[in-house]
């Protein structure tokens, strides 16, 4: 065959180190004000969370919950007797937790 040289990736179609400097152009675009065209999600997270009631909703005990989401039993504990509250990302966990669990069990799977 001959020596017929292929069309250069970038001709084609970009290349992932051009899609990655693209969006890092965009993302300091966005810090500089620059909002065209960017999606913002706005996320929920309750204040405060009964654990108590999220884990019965499961029908477990506290050492299964504790062990099935890789929280200390004694965490659990402290939560559910109101010692202590769930804060950040322990309240997005929890809620994730709430509404899908199943999802939760799957990212956590080994």
């Amino acid at each position: 065959m001959g020596n017929r040289r292929s069309r250069s990736r970038t001709a084609r179609q970009p290349t992932v180190g051009a899609d990655i400097v693209q969006a890092l152009k965009n993302a300091v675009a966005y810090a500089k004000g620059d909002k065209i065209g960017a999606v913002e999600h706005i996320v929920r997270v309750p204040e405060r969370m009964d654990v108590r009631a999220v884990r019965a909703k499961l029908g477990m005990s506290q050492h299964r919950f504790a062990a099935r989401f890789g929280v200390s039993i004694s965490t659990v504990r402290n939560w559910e007797q109101g010692r202590r509250q769930p804060e950040g990302p322990a309240r997005v966990l929890l809620t994730i937790i709430d509404r899908e669990p199943e999802a939760v069990e799957r990212a956590l799977a080994s």
